[in-house]
Parts: C-alpha cells; structure tokens; sequence
C-alpha cells in the first residue's frame, strides 16, 4: 500500500536495520519463513554473517520450487552463497556456485573476480594474480580488482608491494579517502613517517573537520621529532581539541607531550608562544576529565603532568 501524499516516510534507523536483520535470521533458521528477506537484508546491509547466510542460501539452493521461484534473483543468491562459503572456507561449496554461474555467463567479469577469489580461498596466490591480471587487461578501472591486489599483498605480508599497489590504486582513484588513510597506516608501518605525513596532509586537505586525521598527522610529526614538527603537532592536536569541543582525551594528552618536548628543546625558552596557555587548559581538562571517568587513575596522572612541569 502507498504512502498517502505528502507523508513523511522515516527510514529505519541502522540499529532498528540490525535488530531486524537477527530477528529473520533466527526466523529463517528455524523454518519459519522469511529466509530470501534474510538474505536481501544481509546485502544490502553489507553483514558479514557468513555462517549463516550459507546455511539458509545453501537450504534456498536446494530446494528446487524455492530456487526457481526467485526467477533471475537466483543467480544473485548463487554469488552470494559463494562468497559465504569461502569465508567458511566450504570451497567444495563455492566452486559448485561459480561453475553454475560461469555456464550461465561465460566471459562475465563478475564471475572472473569470483573464480580470483575462490584462487586467494585456496592460497593460491600466483593464480589470483594473474586472473586479476587478466581482468585488468580488458578494463584497467576496475577498483574492486585493484582492491583485491592489495588484499592479496597484505595476506603475504609483503608491505612494500602494498605500498606500491595503493600508490597505483591512488594514481586512478586519488578520492578514495580510506585508501589515503591505509597508505598512511602502512608508511608508519614501515617507519616511513614522512610519507606518511604527506598521506595525512591529503586527508586533512579533502575533509578538515574529521578530528582523528588532525591526530593521527599530529602523531606522526611528533614522532618525527625536532622543534618544528612538535610545534606542528601541538597545533593540530588543539585542532583536534577543538573540533571535538575539548572532549578528545588523545588530543589533550598530544598537547602536554608536545608541550613538553618543547621545553626540553628549548630549555624552557619558549613560554611566551602564541597560546602559551593552552598545555594548562589541557592539563586541567584531563584531570578533570580522569576524575568523572576514572577517579583511581587521578594520582598517577597527576604525578605524571607533574614530571612534565605541567601543573
């Protein structure tokens, strides 16, 4: 039944989504219907519930009125029941599932990136790659494959060619903020701070109001060390202060190591700084803020704002 014109139509909350989704799965798993709503729900939510999605797809597969009824929808339900299945490590299941789905589209794309996937499922590295490869050749834009080739890196534990795949991944696909912030991740992984300040810089720069960005680049410069990167640091770590409205404890405890790194370089020298009273704010914010949260914690920081000659 439509809605009546002019009605307000209130989507459903992300918790209310997965209330509902636990409320079909424990439905569909004890027969009680429900089972293709289950497995729609799970998609479109991105759930990763691999267990059970397999259980109850598998259940759908097999039943032949039910598996026909869904008309095209079935072969949605094979990719998916596929996916579950490597994640379970049921190969024998996900090879059945993609070989239905190759004989029903020969040369489909979406069914090589599976038969890739079902490569990386087995170990088989060398063979992912070259079916990616493959891929790649007839369309050198597909960011799926390219994500999967970073995956593949990271499962060997080879950073340096994770490095290397996300730079060219970057190169076609340079909004793609999470893969910045990988990067990023990886650099100081690899003790490659500089990089990894530059990766931050982009981040900043493409969305400036995300406090943790202002942080994490405030915890590269500060582990970089020298005067310069500490002043840079104390300074994007009250970015971060502010953007949270002083809520931020990482934040506050920047600005007291920043603030007394500095002394040590400077031998105390630097009192007269432009907002020279921003480290007793920060000291005062902690405290207070270990008093509501953590009362038992309180002697021990402020001994340790003490040592620092904060407070």
């Amino acid at each position: 039944m439509a809605a009546p014109a002019g009605a307000t139509v209130v989507a459903a909350t992300p918790a209310a989504e997965e209330a509902r989704l636990l409320r079909l799965e424990e439905q569909a798993e004890h027969g009680g219907g429900g089972a293709w709503d289950y497995l729609c729900l799970a998609r479109r939510l991105r759930a990763r519930r691999p267990a059970h999605v397999l259980r109850i797809g598998l259940a759908l597969l097999n039943n032949a009125s039910a598996r026909s009824g869904l008309a095209s929808e079935q072969w949605t339900l094979y990719e998916q029941v596929a996916v579950a299945a490597m994640d379970c490590q049921r190969l024998d299941v996900a090879k059945d599932c993609i070989g239905v789905l190759s004989k029903q589209f020969p040369g489909s794309t979406r069914v090589a990136r599976l038969e890739a996937l079902l490569f990386e499922a087995k170990g088989e590295w060398a063979e992912a790659e070259r079916a990616y490869a493959q891929i790649l050749e007839s369309n050198p834009f597909d960011q799926i494959v390219h994500k999967r080739k970073i995956a593949i890196a990271k499962a060997q534990g080879d950073m340096s060619l994770v490095v290397d795949y996300l730079n060219k991944y970057l190169e076609l696909f340079m909004a793609d903020h999470d893969a910045w912030r990988e990067l990023a991740e990886t650099y100081v992984s690899l003790q490659m701070y500089k990089q990894a300040a530059f990766c931050y810089e982009e981040l900043i720069l493409a969305q400036p109001t995300i406090p943790l960005y202002h942080i994490a680049y405030a915890e590269v410069l500060y582990t970089m060390g020298g005067l310069e990167n500490l002043q840079t640091a104390k300074k994007y770590y009250a970015s971060a202060i502010q953007l949270t409205g002083g809520k931020n404890t990482r934040a506050l405890f920047g600005v007291c190591l920043c603030t007394s790194a500095i002394n040590q370089l400077t031998k105390g020298r630097n009192k007269e700084e432009e907002g020279s009273e921003l480290q007793s704010l920060a000291a005062e914010a902690l405290l207070k803020d270990y008093k509501q949260r953590a009362p038992s914690k309180v002697p021990l920081i402020s001994g340790m704002l003490k040592n620092m000659k904060l407070s």
